[in-house]
């Protein structure tokens, strides 16, 4: 038969010279030397910051959003292999803008691809001071046709993955059409890319 024993049955009497945790006195009255190593002494109360916040900055250089991310599956001699595929539009709003897809097992590690390879066809756009651009184009990619044609003081009119594009490109003041029945947000996004690169700087 077992026996269970209580917290009142086990009252243990601190020895001499030994503090107890409610003898330890409060961090205000510890010296300078012991405040410093105590929780809640140091300014701030929390873990110090190690220039996490100059890299934020550097990465808040551009502005990324995703137009499309989905699994696609491939089949192999032992079955169907799954990997993730994502598209994102990276730009700064001033003027760069790029369109990139990325694919593999993990949705970050796909992400991550999918930023570099923005960054490696990123345009850099010939705008107005109004952020307008200065002609009509258009250009079609595979079953995608888009024309951008500016138009001042009506902003930003467009819709779709044209619209991130745009948006991200620092364009306004301008009017775009999707002409084609196409709803593939990559190949409107890569639509207006072409479309725009008529208008970028050489």
């Amino acid at each position: 038969m077992t026996t269970e024993r209580t917290i009142e049955e086990e009252q243990v009497k601190p020895e001499a010279g030994v503090e107890t945790p409610g003898d330890v006195p409060a961090p205000e009255t510890l010296p300078e030397e012991r405040r410093r190593f105590t929780r809640g002494g140091r300014r701030g109360g929390g873990r110090r910051d190690r220039g996490g916040r100059g890299r934020d900055e550097r990465r808040s250089e551009f502005v990324q959003k995703l137009i499309g991310i989905r699994r696609v599956a491939r089949v192999m001699a032992g079955g169907r292999r799954f990997n993730f595929s994502a598209a994102l539009v990276l730009g700064d709003k001033k003027g760069r803008v790029g369109v990139g897809v990325g694919k593999a097992a993990d949705t970050a590690l796909a992400i991550e691809k999918a930023t570099r390879a923005a960054k490696r066809s990123m345009i850099t756009l010939n705008l107005r001071e109004n952020g307008s651009i200065p002609r009509n184009v258009d250009a079609k990619y595979c079953a995608s046709r888009v024309e951008i044609r500016p138009s001042p003081g009506r902003g930003l009119v467009a819709g779709s993955s044209v619209r991130t594009v745009l948006e991200l490109g620092g364009v306004s003041d301008v009017t775009a059409k999707i002409l084609s029945r196409s709803h593939n947000p990559i190949n409107n996004a890569r639509a207006a890319i072409e479309a725009l690169r008529q208008v970028a700087k050489k």
